[in-house]
């Protein structure tokens, strides 16, 4: 593609991969007040944050209530001085997408991602990764967590249909500082 800003051999690469479709129950955690449907444009491991003339919009849900926690809490837990307790609210989605890619821990090492580092908050390449299957219209994502032994979805927002669905069934509240003494990040 001339004039792309994304690599063609990934974009090659990605499209050698056949989207299917998901149907489910997902999860989100976030703070108290805010819209657990509503996708962030500030960067995270798969889409780089805005900038001038590029922004992916990225909704981050888990396939497990833990794994969404996990996603959270570590962030939490990684700042300095570690924020007091307070309560996450946790959402659990219906949520549907046309085109998605499930991506293991194989193909996203033949694609460059650094198992052993995969943890890590080094985003660069699943950031590429993430902007090109947005490019590729893909409306979804399935990786594995870095934090939780389970799958993430990540939403593409801008290609996610109307058609599709996106609805809150749920809500708890979980003392974030409480789930992560027990689950050992703090």
């Amino acid at each position: 593609m001339p004039g792309s800003i994304h690599d063609q051999d990934l974009l090659d690469r990605l499209g050698a991969f056949d989207p299917e479709r998901f149907d489910g129950e997902v999860f989100r955690a976030t703070r108290v007040g805010a819209d657990p449907t509503a996708a962030s444009t500030y960067g995270g491991r798969w889409a780089p944050p805005a900038n001038g003339d590029v922004s992916i919009a990225v909704l981050y849900t888990s396939l497990e209530r833990d794994g969404a926690l996990a996603e959270v809490v570590s962030f939490l837990a990684d700042l300095n001085p570690i924020p007091g307790p307070r309560p996450i609210k946790v959402t659990r989605l219906g949520v549907s997408t046309a085109r998605t890619f499930r991506l293991a821990r194989e193909p996203l090492e033949g694609l460059g991602v650094d198992w052993a580092n995969f943890g890590v908050r080094d985003y660069r390449r699943t950031q590429e990764i993430g902007a090109a299957l947005a490019f590729l219209d893909l409306d979804g994502l399935i990786a594995p967590s870095a934090r939780w032994a389970c799958d993430n979805l990540m939403i593409f927002a801008d290609n996610h249909s109307f058609n599709e669905r996106l609805e809150t069934l749920d809500e708890e509240f979980v003392q974030w500082r409480d789930w992560a003494s027990a689950h050992k990040f703090i």
